[in-house]
């Protein structure tokens, strides 16, 4: 009868719910990160939540692959953010001018409005009057559809004059994060810095979330008087997740999946990775994936997992190589051997690694930190990509030791 059919299908959807929830991996490499699957970073949300609603912008600075993005999107999601703002995010790693900034931008507000504000949407179109002319439209729903190319703009600075126009209209305030942002200093439009900074501070209804991974960049633009954007954004530096807390998180998700992992062993792929949180979650997901229920996720399990992730980036990696004068290269591998090198101009690091001299190790080091190979915090050096000094030195038969 009609109740038995609904007592089954009441009973198959929670069959369903629990089964998913039991075979989801819960070590998000990317996307979307529910709570749940969200480890900490509590008082670094609560400072980026307060930042931007008390009208601040706000620098972040952290390696790449910390978890910058994961936080940005985390915190769009609360419902003071969420429910309050229009959010935009963009990543600008792979931009390299003005005119590719400005479509970015503009196409990463429109495509975000769409679905959440027709009026918004419409009154878009009619203010970027400078490419206006370009939209497309959806015929079944008469909507204006971004079909724009790249080189339909051929007036950036209008372009982008017309975008903050349009922000500052918005019958909302609105949120704009800005991934790497210290790509636009790498543009050959020497005065983007300028032109951006006059721009956001007209605007009183939006701020911005300023992201990025080269530290010394990032901070020259920011604390250096001489720069337009110094001291106009709060600051944040996110950091690795403290053990005990990151340890028990771990351990925790691989039970309530009964399953079984040894804290010191989860100790030892987070002091392998120092605390980094992209190559941590990639490990255990990997590693969580290949362990049944009811069985325990064993050393040589995890060490598999690092093992496929160092070979799945074999070819990016010998590329990157491939790139490298070979007095940079030289550094670099002498970096990679240390794991944390200090003193690179010392007579005895020198020695050590049979470098050339002091002049040649301090040009092959700007060269690095320019490219982001390498990263320095606090006078100390490391290969940026953890993955990439691994593999470096498992060419030379250093394999990682865990």
């Amino acid at each position: 009868n009609k109740k038995n059919i609904q007592f089954v299908l009441f009973n198959m959807n929670n069959y369903i719910c629990v089964h998913n929830y039991i075979h989801m991996n819960p070590f998000i490499v990317t996307g979307r990160i529910e709570p749940e699957y969200f480890c900490d970073r509590v008082t670094e949300s609560a400072r980026l939540v307060k930042s931007v609603t008390d009208g601040n912008n706000l620098v972040i600075i952290s390696p790449r692959r910390m978890g910058k993005t994961g936080l940005i999107q985390f915190c769009y999601d609360k419902p003071e953010i969420g429910k309050e703002y229009y959010t935009f995010f963009i990543d600008i790693l792979h931009t390299s001018s003005m005119r590719e900034f400005t479509y970015l931008l503009g196409r990463k507000i429109y495509e975000t409005l769409l679905p959440r504000s027709r009026k918004m949407a419409t009154l878009f179109v009619q203010t970027i009057k400078s490419i206006s002319g370009k939209f497309g439209f959806d015929p079944l729903t008469g909507t204006p559809t971004f079909n724009i190319e790249l080189g339909d703009i051929d007036r950036p600075e209008y372009t982008l004059d017309e975008i903050f126009q349009y922000l500052a209209h918005a019958d909302k305030p609105c949120i704009v994060a800005i991934d790497e942002f210290q790509q636009i200093a790498k543009y050959p439009e020497k005065n983007i810095e300028a032109q951006l900074r006059t721009h956001i501070q007209k605007l009183c209804n939006c701020n911005f979330i300023f992201a990025g991974s080269e530290r010394h960049m990032m901070q020259e633009m920011f604390t250096s008087a001489a720069r337009p954007f110094y001291h106009s954004a709060d600051m944040l530096e996110l950091k690795a997740i403290a053990p005990e807390i990151y340890i028990p998180f771990i351990i925790g998700h691989f039970e309530k999946r009964n399953r079984r992992i040894a804290s010191a062993d989860v100790e030892r792929v987070y002091n392998l990775f120092k605390g980094h949180t992209y190559y941590i979650q990639k490990t255990f997901n990997e590693a969580f994936a290949d362990t049944s229920e009811g069985e325990e996720c064993t050393l040589e399990t995890l060490r598999a997992a690092i093992d496929n992730m160092i070979a799945a980036n074999d070819t990016i990696f010998r590329e990157i190589l491939s790139n490298i004068p070979e007095r940079q290269k030289e550094l670099l591998y002498a970096i990679a051997k240390e794991g944390e090198a200090e003193r690179m101009s010392s007579a005895a690091f020198i020695k050590r690694h049979s470098l050339a001299s002091s002049s040649s190790v301090q040009s092959a080091m700007k060269k690095l930190l320019e490219k982001d190979i390498i990263t320095e915090i606090n006078k100390v050096f490391s290969v940026t990509d953890k993955l990439f000094a691994m593999w470096i030195n498992g060419i030379y038969g250093n394999r990682f030791q865990l």
